[in-house]
């Protein structure tokens, strides 16, 4: 690269804001933010608000998104400064980065490029090109110089210890901070059938709020005592609220706080934790992106800010914390706590340092499942003097952690093909809540590529944990849902074509037979070439298709109101091939039942492919419907095969419905907000001053 196009690029990706304040202001100037001057409740109110904003259309968009993210990139609402929140001593931030826009605005790069501008700069780190003159050898020199700016810098105050509140000295109340509650049932293990209540739980005095957007910042117990600890992490975990000085800590087995806290653990010593809340807006995004081992998310923070954070001793335990920062909750995290995977019907006492965390509502779109978790001792709560609290909702997609995501999605696409050269673009679509799934292009040269391809995916990072991969050839446009999707039922032969793994999943995942741990399937939906003759069937393609309405329209007159089959549809793309059906369950199997019915009454080469959901889901919305199958299904268990035809059983588990050897384990309700909740929110949408109607 050109010493001077890299300087313009460098310049486009400056960094522009140094608080969260200034970006507040910044979105507000542009028609970006909304502020809501009535009184708000924290406890669900906001979280109805805030959802409906994130659902509708944005007041601007990215000329990038459109290409990379054809069917959502218009969506996002404007971001909402709630100014007077019920009962707390803070206003309330939300979906700041809930837009492509708000997000590349967050991140430098919205006058130009959008996220592939930064993706292009990693893409020169990482794939230097040895310099062919002086000159050339220069302008590399010149661009590696910024790197040497990006470490943390260590200062001696700042503005987030503007106010300090000690809890020996009796100033700390969490319950003053505008924590929220997003769902109905977060926080109270018996509304989920559990049979313990939020009380024995020890998280009655909680009400079921949580912090849900907060950076942090723990290091590993080797590097207790250093000056600049190397281990430093900063991660985004749940921790709901138990009372005005206690917290709760959720975070799954495999994020680095979890792996500090073991290191503790071993040492038989509480770890101390700072919980930081604003700061640089390229913070939050840090915190979440999956950086390879080794890799400090202060570091990628310094390298898209431009310069370092600069961070300041906190007051009460041994860490430092971003300066800048709104707000910093500081303590020390029991190690007493014992494993997860904990049951109370097993007589087993839930022990020291612990609490029954859950269930909250998750990105997933259904409640995580209470288990156990350890408690946070808070000594200290620092501030502005004008701070503001950030939050977002954790729900059903898209919300601001999907946009989070997809910036992932574009700006490590140079590091995923570092470690998989054969990839040319990924695309992961908005039902599958990022882990469920992943389509994958490549240009396709010898035999069996595409396994090859998926077996290193679930290999690479947290890419590991995807359920379900589907691989396509190059003249496919990967982030056209609706093409990927035609693709696989014009080449996939469902005896053939499928590739079944066990492995890890993700620990939110419900339908997994066992905690974080189940099967995995890819779908290589390339064009066939000879070596692919797998389990002995040619390479010839699967049949050309019938007409998708003559077959829906069929299939119902015969189906409707057999075998508990209440709604049936076929969508265009599926060439009569896909057939989705919605079960009236009252029982086990019933979803195996349906489906075969299905086969019993379709003629070879209609209804190959069969999904059976709830009745409850609109089988007319092909996005719902293939957002329960990823959510429902474990491809191991779920799967019903015959031959050439496959079907999924994504309706909801019951005991009896196990399969092939695999277990059921209890499965979440799928979040909704209450009646009582929605119709205050559409009865006061006018108070909030919003114009349009919700």
């Amino acid at each position: 690269m050109a010493y001077g196009s890299w300087l313009s690029e460098s310049a486009i990706l400056s960094p522009m804001f140094a608080t969260l304040g200034d970006f507040l202001a910044k979105l507000e100037s542009v028609g970006e933010l909304y502020r809501v001057s009535a009184e708000v409740s924290p406890v669900l109110e906001i979280a109805e608000i805030a959802d409906r904003q994130s659902k509708s259309l944005a007041p601007s968009t990215s000329s990038i998104a459109r290409v990379t993210d054809p069917g959502h990139h218009d969506l996002g609402g404007r971001a909402l400064l709630f100014e007077r929140v019920a009962g707390c001593d803070f206003p309330l931030a939300i979906n700041v980065f809930g837009s492509y826009r708000r997000m590349e605005m967050a991140l430098g790069c919205d006058q130009r490029g959008g996220f592939e501008a930064i993706a292009r700069r990693i893409a020169s780190l990482t794939r230097p090109e040895p310099p062919r003159s002086v000159w050339a050898a220069l302008a590399k020199a010149r661009e590696f110089l910024p790197l040497l700016r990006i470490p943390p810098r260590r200062v001696g105050r700042g503005a987030c210890q503007q106010v300090v509140k000690l809890t020996r000295r009796g100033e700390v109340d969490l319950t003053r901070l505008p924590l929220l509650k997003c769902w109905p049932l977060d926080g109270d293990p018996g509304a989920v059938g559990w049979p313990i209540g939020a009380e024995a739980a020890g998280t009655l005095g909680g009400g079921g709020r949580y912090i849900t957007f907060a950076g942090m910042h723990t290091i590993h117990a080797d590097d207790a005592g250093a000056a600049k600890p190397a281990s430093h992490n900063i991660g985004m975990y749940r921790a709901p609220l138990l009372d005005p000085t206690h917290l709760a800590m959720h975070w799954h087995l495999h994020h680095d706080g979890a792996a500090h806290w073991r290191s503790w653990k071993r040492l038989g010593k509480p770890m101390p934790i700072a919980i930081s809340f604003g700061g640089e807006p390229v913070l939050p995004y840090a915190a979440t992106a999956p950086l390879p081992p080794g890799m400090s998310e202060l570091l990628m923070a310094g390298f898209l800010h431009g310069r370092g954070i600069p961070m300041v001793a906190a007051r009460t335990v041994p860490l430092r914390v971003p300066a800048n920062s709104e707000i910093v909750i500081e303590g020390f995290v029991s190690t007493e706590c014992g494993p997860v995977d904990f049951d109370p019907a097993a007589g087993e006492p839930l022990g020291p340092g612990a609490v029954l965390e859950g269930p909250f509502g998750d990105h997933t779109g259904f409640y995580s499942l209470p288990d156990r978790y350890p408690i946070v001792e808070v000594t200290a709560v620092t501030h502005r003097r004008d701070a503001v609290f950030g939050a977002i909702i954790v729900g059903p997609p898209p919300q601001e952690d999907y946009y989070l995501g997809k910036a992932t999605e574009r700006i490590f696409l140079p590091l995923l093909r570092v470690l998989i050269p054969d990839i040319e673009d990924y695309h992961l679509p908005l039902f599958g809540c990022f882990h469920n799934c992943a389509f994958i292009k490549i240009r396709k040269v010898y035999a069996l590529q595409a396994r090859r391809v998926m077996h290193a995916i679930w290999g690479a990072g947290q890419m590991a944990w995807t359920k379900c991969i589907v691989v396509i050839d190059d003249d496919v446009d990967v982030h056209d849902e609706e093409a990927v999707l035609r693709r696989v039922f014009e080449h996939v032969h469902f005896g053939r074509d499928l590739e079944l793994v066990n492995g890890p999943l993700d620990i939110l995942d419900h339908a997994a037979p066992r905690l974080g741990a189940g099967h995995k399937i890819g779908i290589d939906a390339t064009r066939k070439i000879p070596g692919e003759e797998v389990a002995g069937f040619p390479v010839t393609p699967p049949t050309s298709g019938q007409d998708a309405a003559r077959v829906q329209a069929d299939l119902r007159e015969h189906l409707i109101g057999r075998a508990g089959i209440a709604t049936l549809s076929a969508p265009a793309f599926g060439r009569g091939r896909l057939v989705f059906i919605g079960v009236d369950k009252s029982r086990p199997r019933q979803g195996v039942e349906a489906i075969e019915a299905v086969w019993e009454q379709a003629p070879d080469g209609v209804a190959d492919c069969v999904l059976a959901v709830n009745a409850s889901v609109d089988t007319g919305d092909w996005q719902s419907v293939l957002f329960h199958l990823c959510a429902n299904t474990d491809p191991g268990r779920d799967r019903v095969q015959r031959d050439h035809r496959l079907g999924f059983d994504a309706t909801t588990k019951l005991p009896g419905d196990e399969r092939n050897g695999q277990p059921v384990r209890p499965y979440p309700p799928i979040m909704e907000m209450s009646e009582e909740i929605k119709e205050r929110v559409i009865a006061r949408w006018a108070e909030y001053g919003f114009e349009r109607k919700p």
